[in-house]
């Protein structure tokens, strides 16, 4: 056998040690070894990344796609999938737990067709499911009837940490325009297995942008709030985008479950803010 030979036979091998390594520690936490990805898993191997978290329910091209050290799952590749092994930042679908649920008002008017609250496929089902088996951070809008249909408590919009649950999770709401959004945007989060850290609490003043006042007066500016002051219609892109400085935040968040080896997160941290 010549040496090409050998190191292209040594290369097969460390690769399919490196992926039964993976399943291993799959079946270890308890998670579905079938619903592994032996191609994504060889290409990890073979590019030398080494991952400490995933990003679930994300855009192809969003502010995950070229993170160091995140797997991000994008809609092709379908989070409800997701088999670990590690800690998550979920951000599952919302429209049809929101204030709208049922659809754009002039679409419900013109057509008397309503959508179902809560039908999202099960991706908010499957988003929590993760976070609690693998430990991570979920985030849903503030006022998503996500958190009372699982039972979840309600933070107080003030801020601070909560008890969730009876299971170890922890919830509150932070405003994401004190990471860098455009508008307060006030946000759930739900956190298992990791420590918990301070945040920028309060409820701000609303930040109303002065041109779309001018545009269309106060009243009108009010009752259009401030998300849905850019974006809209075949671009939300503005009003559903991730912040860098809030994405760090969520990252730093899910990789304080690592400490677990990436098995499977028996208790959560009990530290709690003040």
């Amino acid at each position: 056998m010549s040496d090409y030979d050998e190191r292209r036979q040594q290369r097969r091998e460390e690769e399919h040690r490196y992926q039964m390594d993976a399943m291993y520690e799959v079946w270890r936490a308890g998670g579905n070894t079938d619903r592994i990805d032996c191609d994504r898993v060889s290409n990890h191997h073979g590019n030398g990344d080494s991952y400490e978290a995933a990003a679930l329910y994300v855009e192809a091209d969003g502010a995950y796609s070229a993170q160091p050290g995140v797997d991000p799952w994008d809609e092709q590749r379908d989070a409800r999938r997701y088999a670990g092994p590690h800690p998550v930042v979920a951000h599952p679908p919302c429209q049809r737990w929101g204030k709208m649920w049922f659809g754009q008002p002039l679409t419900v008017k013109l057509t008397g067709v309503r959508k179902k609250k809560g039908d999202d496929g099960g991706c908010f089902a499957a988003a929590l499911a993760s976070v609690r088996k693998w430990g991570g951070v979920l985030e849903h809008p503030w006022g998503s009837h996500a958190w009372a249909h699982f039972g979840l408590n309600k933070p107080p919009r003030s801020g601070g940490w909560i008890a969730a649950d009876m299971l170890g999770g922890w919830t509150c709401c932070v405003e994401q325009g004190r990471y860098g959004h455009y508008a307060r945007k006030p946000t759930l989060l739900y956190a298992f297995g990791v420590e918990l850290p301070e945040l920028a609490w309060g409820s701000s003043a609303a930040r109303l942008d002065p041109a779309v006042v001018a545009r269309m007066g106060l009243k009108r500016a009010k009752r259009l709030g401030e998300v849905g002051a850019r974006g809209g219609g075949t671009d939300s892109t503005p009003r559903v985008h991730t912040p860098p400085e809030f994405r760090d935040l969520l990252l730093r968040i899910a990789r304080t479950a690592a400490a677990t080896h990436n098995t499977r997160i028996n208790a959560p941290a009990v530290r709690r803010s003040r």
